[in-house]
């Protein structure tokens, strides 16, 4: 599984602290996903910061 990040995002920074593996903020201060397979053991968490984020913006891929 793999997840992305669409233009809706506020920058508030929940899914790089939620999931730290999987997201992270980029210098345009907007949160950015590994492009690569989530790994097993950070299925939960990432699964945890795409169902926080406010703005709706992390799409499974």
């Amino acid at each position: 599984m793999k997840y992305v990040v669409n233009e809706s995002c506020i920058g508030c920074g929940l899914c790089a602290g939620t999931c730290p593996e999987v997201f992270s903020m980029n210098d345009d201060g907007v949160a950015v996903a590994i492009e690569a397979e989530v790994p097993d053991d950070a299925l939960d968490t990432a699964a945890e910061a795409m169902d926080g984020c406010p703005v709706g913006a992390i799409e499974e891929a």
